[in-house]
């Protein structure tokens, strides 16, 4: 009788996930934060590949941005203006013209971006220069319509000042205008805010109209 012959052991190495071509050497992509993980999923959601080199850095660097681009919601207004308002013998109006401005929009979190021109009438009390154009800063970066920052400029600097008259003008390029919907790229929208005596007397608007260039306008 014959001895049998063992069978030969079958062995598949792609069985093995050591040795699978269908598996990746890396882990399922890690992220911190909400906004990181967040990324991810919309990277993904569009069909892109998030484990491709070009998208393997870009959640952190969306949530670093997201947190400059927001960062006026934890700015402390009081202690933005501390120690810069100072009494002044003077009552003629004070301008600051042409603030760049960026702010997302909170319909889309697109862009908008533009031009505040801001005036006061003081009443005895002045702030200093650097301070209204972090004011602008501080509305800017938060989620915004462009009609609310108008108001809210205006009302905080009344509010911290207690001048005779405020008056904000805001023009805005909208990127959800420009980019997408109507697609309007050349289309800009000017919106203000006048408290006071640039609200109740006509030649103190129309003064402060012509000082920006925009003694047409209407408002």
């Amino acid at each position: 009788m014959s001895k049998r012959q063992p069978r030969p052991l079958a062995v598949r190495p792609s069985d093995f996930d050591v040795f699978r071509n269908d598996l990746l050497d890396v882990s399922d992509e890690a992220c911190s934060g909400e906004i990181e993980c967040a990324t991810l999923d919309i990277l993904r959601a569009i069909g892109e590949d998030v484990t491709r080199e070009g998208l393997l850095d870009t959640p952190k660097r969306v949530a670093r941005a997201y947190a400059e681009l927001t960062a006026g919601y934890h700015v402390d207004p009081v202690h933005l203006i501390n120690d810069a308002i100072f009494d002044v013998n003077y009552d003629e109006m004070v301008i600051v013209r042409d603030i760049d401005f960026y702010s997302l929009c909170e319909h889309h979190l697109l862009p908008f971006l533009g031009q505040v021109d801001v005036a006061y009438l003081p009443n005895g009390k002045v702030i200093g220069l650097s301070k209204i154009p972090r004011v602008v800063e501080m509305f800017a970066r938060r989620l915004q319509v462009q009609e609310r920052m108008t108001q809210e400029i205006a009302q905080f600097l009344d509010e911290a000042l207690h001048p005779l008259g405020v008056a904000v003008v805001v023009e805005g390029l909208h990127m959800c205008a420009a980019m997408r919907g109507v697609k309007k790229a050349n289309a800009r929208m000017v919106t203000s805010a006048m408290l006071g005596t640039f609200k109740t007397k006509m030649a103190t608007r129309s003064e402060f109209l012509r000082h920006i260039g925009r003694e047409h306008a209407g408002f």
